[in-house]
C-alpha cells in the first residue's frame, strides 16, 4: 500500500509538505499584497526566489513539522497553507495560515488551523501552540479565537501593536468535525 502524501485531512482540505510544484502558487499568494497585508512578509521577487524558498525549506526535517501546503480535496488545487513554526529564540510554536484571497470567508482556515492544533498538541504532545497576530487582523483573530486560542499578551509584531494568543492542552475535548 503506497504511503500518502498528506499529513493530515480535514471534511474539505488535505495538508502536506511543501513541494517543488508548489513555487509558483506560493509565488501568486504572496503576490496579493491583501494577502499579506498583516504579514510583515515581502512578496517573492520571481519564481526562483519561490523556488528556492521551498528546496530550503527545512522545518520538516528540523523540527519534524512545519507549514503545510494546503489542498482542496477535490480538485487538488492550492488554496494556501497552514501549520506549526518553531521559533528557538523563545522555544515555541507558532500556528500560522495564509489562503489565496478567493478563499476567504470559507471556512479553510479556521478547519485547518484546528486540524493543525490537533495535531501539535494531541499528536506531536506540546504543551501549547501560540498565534501571533496584527490588532488590526480581526479575520486572523476570530480564527484563533474559533479554534479555541485565548488572548495572552500583547507584543510588538512587525512594528505594529499586535497579540499573542494561545492554546494550551484541553483542546482535544473540544468539537471537531470528523
Amino acid at each position: 500500500m503506497p504511503i500518502s502524501p498528506f499529513l493530515l485531512e480535514t471534511p474539505r482540505l488535505l495538508l502536506r509538505e511543501f513541494n517543488p510544484a508548489d513555487a509558483s502558487s506560493l509565488l501568486a499568494l504572496n503576490a496579493d499584497p491583501e494577502v499579506l497585508r498583516y504579514t510583515g512578509d515581502v512578496p517573492f521577487a520571481d519564481l526562483t526566489a519561490a523556488q528556492s524558498f521551498v528546496q530550503g525549506y527545512d522545518q520538516y526535517a528540523r523540527h519534524g513539522y512545519g507549514r503545510w501546503a494546503a489542498v482542496a480535496k477535490t480538485g487538488g488545487e492550492f488554496l494556501g497553507w497552514c501549520g506549526l513554526k518553531y521559533h528557538p529564540d523563545t522555544a515555541e510554536t507558532d500556528l500560522g495560515f495564509r489562503f489565496l484571497r478567493t478563499c476567504w470567508g470559507q471556512g479553510y482556515a479556521t478547519e485547518a488551523a484546528q486540524a493543525c492544533a490537533r495535531y501539535g498538541l494531541v499528536e506531536l504532545g506540546l504543551p501549547y501552540l501560540i498565534g501571533r497576530v496584527m490588532l488590526e487582523n480581526t479575520a486572523s483573530i476570530r480564527v484563533l479565537e474559533k479554534v479555541g486560542f485565548k488572548y495572552w499578551k500583547s507584543l510588538d509584531f512587525e512594528g505594529q501593536p499586535g497579540a499573542c494568543y494561545r492554546l494550551e492542552h484541553g483542546f482535544e475535548n473540544l468539537p471537531y468535525p470528523t
